[in-house]
């Protein structure tokens, strides 16, 4: 029989540690404040990750999994808004605006932009504590009620953390940086559209000083190179208006 004055070691365990498991990444270019948080998150289990505008946290997506993101709103370049919609449109990573922005108005615009969590600085870190875990509940719920996600396409797989392209006869094909951050959101998300956006968010730091046809120029040498090292195609397509999929049927 459970002793209640002596609870058991992972009921301990949850309360010191309640986020634990939890990938979180927290966005502000405050770096007092972003590494506050992070350490914050941390004393509570999290596993979490600070970075300093968008162009960081779409590089880290592409290569990273991710659960929660904590965006901050004013910010050089991208704002927080932007970021929430972008997120909202490409993922179903839940996202948490926490600024210092109060005012009815801008929660409610936060919100309406893809934001699950709108919490004002300062913040009380119970309080965050709190929502996080419960948009984790529904993260998870939401998670096990949807279809089982598509399978990469057949035989067609990404190997040695991304570096390197194995074709289903067999054939290994070695990444440069570039591909490797053109292919890894791809592959996460066979069947479905990844959108120009974010391939390119994922190979610069000045998406905006980024000439989309070098998206074509990229897509073009990696079939040319898979094809002449594998002798097969490889099942990569562009999708007019929404960027590029992976098929699990080239034909």
């Amino acid at each position: 029989m459970e002793d209640p004055f002596h609870p058991a070691a992972d009921a301990l365990d949850a309360e010191a540690m309640p986020l634990a498991g939890l990938r979180v990444v927290v966005v502000d270019d405050d770096a007092e404040m972003r590494a506050l948080l992070v350490a914050e998150l941390d004393d509570r289990g999290a596993d979490a990750v600070g970075v300093e505008d968008a162009g960081a946290l779409y590089r880290h997506l592409a290569g990273e999994r991710c659960d929660i993101v904590i965006l901050d709103v004013m910010m050089p370049g991208e704002n927080g808004y932007s970021i929430a919609a972008h997120l909202r449109r490409s993922s179903a990573v839940g996202i948490v605006m926490l600024t210092g922005r109060g005012a009815s108005r801008d929660m409610a615009h936060g919100l309406g932009q893809g934001a699950d969590v709108y919490l004002v600085k300062p913040f009380d870190p119970d309080v965050m504590t709190a929502a996080l875990l419960s948009l984790r509940r529904r993260l998870t719920a939401a998670a096990a009620a949807a279809p089982a996600s598509e399978e990469p396409p057949a035989g067609w797989s990404l190997q040695a953390g991304g570096w390197r392209l194995r074709a289903p006869n067999g054939t290994t094909l070695e990444l440069s940086a570039t591909e490797r951050a053109f292919l890894q959101p791809l592959f996460a998300t066979p069947e479905t559209p990844v959108d120009r956006e974010t391939l390119i968010a994922g190979l610069t730091d000045a998406p905006w000083d980024f000439d989309p046809h070098r998206l074509e120029v990229l897509a073009h040498r990696l079939r040319t190179r898979v094809r002449s090292a594998s002798g097969q195609a490889l099942p990569l397509r562009a999708v007019r208006g929404a960027g590029y999929l992976l098929v699990a049927d080239p034909d």
